[in-house]
């Protein structure tokens, strides 16, 4: 049994909360924490009655006093991030004042530019060592399963892995011209960024949207999808045995990228102030102000998503492919959980990376990316927890 703070109180954190509750053999008593108490509360009332205990603060994630003092009076044995990715230093710096155990879905980006990359979190990793807590890095799905399933694909198909493609395919319809299916400021920084790879070591940077390829998914169909760079691409090129290139795609649809050029254009999208009224706000911001809450997609998105990873390494001297993947449906996920699947695969495995901290499946103190533990347990609460996993020998591979 074990004591976890939970801070957030968005579709990410309603899934993980749910799930925790759905495994009250681990957690014992949860605290859902966010800067709007009222969210909290709303979760805490749809929830109460069953083994987990619930309780809810007011905390502002900015704030390392008001997070330490947060952490002090409940004393968790984990705390799972489920704030902004702004937010991940702040909270990483209670955990260390406080001794206690981290996790999150995301790494760190400065408020002032679009940096996907793990340097300011790897920077802590002698002090949550020397401290003899864990910092559990990027437990949701990509990052997160993807790492897990590239662990297990080590573990188990390969002796080495030389070639990783990463397939991330939403095929949901919510129905609105534009809407993101996740935080609407952090889903366009990063599908407007440039796009990158690592190709025998080296960094090989694209051009937004640049490279598309089409690829037939499995339970889904055909789906256009384009070159991204994304944060786990650094930690799996370091951490995965033989590789030569990592490569992450995404599908969109054409509608979704010809309203993203559109706002592009007349600088919607910029995260560089601008004065209006005599205040200063940041355009991508009111953006998110007017989009529709990505919570609020649940009961209008059918499809499904599926997303994993293609290996291509060599097992006993021979060339082998392999792909493992999940396929997860958004009216499904609606049913059991009021959301819609992006931010189910996000939540389960938010819950199931803290479970293995609090149950010691998972032990070892400092700052760690999730593909650098065994991934065994983990994929088997994958299957246990709703997010069951499926695997192709002779998969259609990306050229």
């Amino acid at each position: 049994m074990g004591k976890a703070l939970i801070i957030g109180a968005g579709g990410v954190a309603s899934v993980c909360i749910h799930k925790c509750c759905q495994n009250p053999d681990v957690f014992e008593e949860i605290c859902i924490a966010s800067r709007t108490k009222s969210k909290c509360d709303a979760l805490k009332e749809k929830l109460d009655g069953g083994k987990t205990k619930i309780s809810t603060a007011q905390v502002n994630a900015d704030n390392v006093d008001e997070l330490i003092n947060l952490i002090n009076s409940f004393k968790p044995d984990v705390v799972i991030n489920l704030a902004l990715p702004y937010q991940d230093l702040t909270i990483m710096d209670a955990c260390l004042a406080t001794k206690t155990n981290y996790v999150d879905t995301a790494n760190y980006e400065p408020l002032d530019t679009a940096k996907f990359e793990y340097k300011w979190q790897w920077a802590y990793r002698e002090r949550f060592e020397k401290a003899g807590i864990t910092a559990l890095l990027g437990s949701g799905f990509d990052p997160g399963v993807t790492g897990v399933f590239s662990a297990y694909a080590m573990k188990h198909e390969f002796d080495e892995i030389n070639y990783i493609d990463i397939l991330d395919c939403n095929a949901g319809d919510h129905g609105y011209p534009f809407a993101t299916n996740f935080n609407p400021e952090i889903n366009i920084r990063e599908v407007s960024a440039k796009g990158s790879y690592i190709e025998d070591g080296k960094w090989i940077e694209t051009e937004p949207m640049e490279i598309k390829r089409v690829y037939n998914f499995p339970e889904i169909g055909e789906k256009d999808m384009y070159l991204l760079h994304h944060e786990e691409l650094e930690s799996l090129a370091l951490n995965i045995k033989g590789i030569k290139r990592i490569r992450f795609f995404m599908t969109f649809g054409q509608s979704y990228l010809t309203h993203l050029k559109c706002l592009e254009n007349v600088g919607m999208t910029s995260i560089e102030p601008i004065e209006f009224e005599g205040k200063q706000i940041v355009p991508l911001q009111f953006l998110k102000a007017v989009l529709p809450d990505p919570a609020s997609l649940g009961p209008r998105t059918k499809g499904k998503t599926n997303i994993g990873c293609i290996f291509i390494g060599k097992k006993d001297g021979k060339d082998k492919t392999y792909y493992l993947y999940n396929v997860c449906d958004h009216e499904e996920c609606y049913k059991e959980v009021g959301s819609q699947a992006v931010s189910y695969t996000t939540g389960v495995p938010a819950m199931i990376g803290a479970a293995m901290l609090l149950t010691g499946k998972w032990n070892k103190p400092g700052v760690h990316n999730i593909e650098e533990f065994d991934p065994d347990p983990f994929m088997d609460d994958l299957n246990k927890f709703g997010l069951p996993w499926k695997e192709s020998f002779s998969p259609e591979l990306v050229d």
